[in-house]
């Protein structure tokens, strides 16, 4: 067990050195001038006072070759100081820590909303005697994988905020303001999970020990939610770790389609101004995140089928 935690931190590393390596470059290649983005010029240098210009690319490093740049960049993020945004000045990981608590709390909601809504709608479409509600049911998640998490969004506004006016619209004040956003952002991953669970709760009801538990006279509730379920849980338990990477960058748009305060919200504005710091910044934590959810993901497998042994869960989670 040490050697695999050891052998997935290694694993993780590189995770976040990828991820933040091609970030960086990302960012360098894009047309636009950071210092003209700083100074208030639209990225259009030649509306800049060139002495403003040069003042700014010493001030934040961009007049050194961009080698250097990254070596040094990558030796801030090691000691978690991204340095300053080239926007506002403040540090940029205190930008994205006073960001996180809204976006968390959101990502948070929506992720028990999309793991119970996903759950239920799963069970249901296996449960029913009549053929015809099975199939209804059935159809219902890939609907709402196909569906754009800012339509989603859209719809609901409309519907209501706008015509019923039930929710607001916009802002981060009270709970009410949360209803929205959080079913816009769970919907999609809810219904990937009940996809995926659907089917494996329909391939373990024709295992024998279900056939078995029938046998002895244990009823069709009982069945499917007493022995099926454990078992036709263990696929859509891989999805955790894709869920939520999926809510991190769902929160994006949601947050944009709300006008809530958040990570989401920061990083549409940091990529706009081309602010690397607040960028980079972002990267790295969402890929943290990714990273340390997919860890825990295999470390509770065996809580769930002691018969899967740790030593298998990469083979396990490879497949």
């Amino acid at each position: 067990m040490g050697r695999y935690i050891l052998r997935r931190a290694a694993q993780g590393l590189f995770v976040l050195w990828a991820a933040f390596t091609i970030a960086f470059f990302v960012l360098y290649l894009l047309p636009s001038d950071p210092a003209a983005l700083a100074a208030g010029a639209g990225g259009e240098v030649a509306d800049v006072d060139p002495a403003l210009l040069d003042d700014l690319r010493a001030r934040y490093g961009l007049d050194r070759p961009v080698l250097v740049q990254y070596v040094d960049a990558l030796g801030g993020a090691v000691r978690l100081d991204f340095g300053p945004s080239y926007q506002s000045g403040a540090p940029a990981a205190s930008l994205v820590a006073a960001a996180v608590p809204q976006t968390l709390l959101l990502t948070g909601v929506a992720l028990a909303l999309a793991v119970v809504g996903g759950v239920v709608l799963a069970v249901a479409s296996v449960l029913p005697r009549s053929r015809a509600l099975r199939q209804v049911l059935s159809a219902l998640p890939p609907l709402g994988v196909a569906l754009p998490t800012f339509f989603i969004g859209l719809v609901l506004l409309q519907w209501l905020s706008f015509r019923a006016g039930l929710l607001p619209a916009i802002g981060n004040v009270g709970w009410q303001s949360l209803v929205l956003p959080a079913v816009t952002l769970a919907i999609p991953p809810g219904a990937q999970l009940a996809q995926v669970l659907s089917r494996s709760l329909r391939g373990t009801l024709g295992e024998p020990y279900v056939e078995t538990a029938r046998a002895k006279g244990a009823g069709r509730l009982r069945v499917q939610l007493g022995h099926a379920l454990r078992n036709a849980a263990i696929p859509a338990f891989t999805m955790l770790g894709v869920m939520v990477g999926a809510l991190l960058g769902g929160a994006v748009v949601t947050e944009t389609v709300f006008s809530r305060v958040g990570l989401g919200r920061l990083t549409v504005q940091s990529v706009n101004a081309q602010d690397v710091p607040v960028v980079l910044a972002v990267v790295v934590l969402s890929a943290l995140v990714f990273v340390v959810t997919t860890l825990v993901v295999d470390l509770l497998y065996p809580l769930l089928d002691p018969r899967i042994e740790r030593a298998s869960t990469p083979r396990t989670v490879a497949a």
